[in-house]
């Protein structure tokens, strides 16, 4: 009697299954990895937003006023954009003190659409105050 062959494999179904699994995974995943790029992107502008509110009141000591152009605060251009491109932070002068905003730029304005500005004025208090500054 011959011996019959043995294959070694994998059955279409087999196969579907694993791909149905691996599918559910990621629809479940990959929504909380975006929300995660976008909340990691966001400490950009909030260090960008304390260091610059720390060069106006180096200004502020020198010149004694704050000024809206980024220029004189000695960053490249007005208004300054972060480095990694997320963010455009400008200055507002009112009431004798500023208001530094940073607001989401493309495509961290599509992804991180809850918190599209962040504000800090020469108090050091943070807009909005919930869950867009982390502590």
């Amino acid at each position: 009697m011959p011996k019959m062959k043995v294959f070694n494999g994998f059955t279409l179904v087999e196969l579907l299954i694993t791909v149905a699994i691996v599918a559910i995974l990621a629809a479940v995943a990959f929504p909380s990895y975006t929300d995660f790029v976008a909340r990691s992107n966001r400490t950009e502008a909030q260090r960008e937003l304390l260091r610059i509110a720390n060069l106006q009141e180096q200004f502020f000591v020198d010149t004694r006023a704050y000024t809206s152009n980024m220029t004189k605060l000695g960053l490249s251009n007005d208004p300054f954009i972060t480095e990694n491109g997320y963010y455009s932070i400008d200055a507002a002068l009112a009431n004798g003190g500023f208001v530094l905003t940073a607001t989401a730029l493309a495509p961290q304005s599509t992804n991180d659409s809850s918190c599209q500005t962040l504000s800090v004025n020469e108090t050091g208090k943070k807009l909005p105050a919930s869950a867009c500054w982390e502590q």
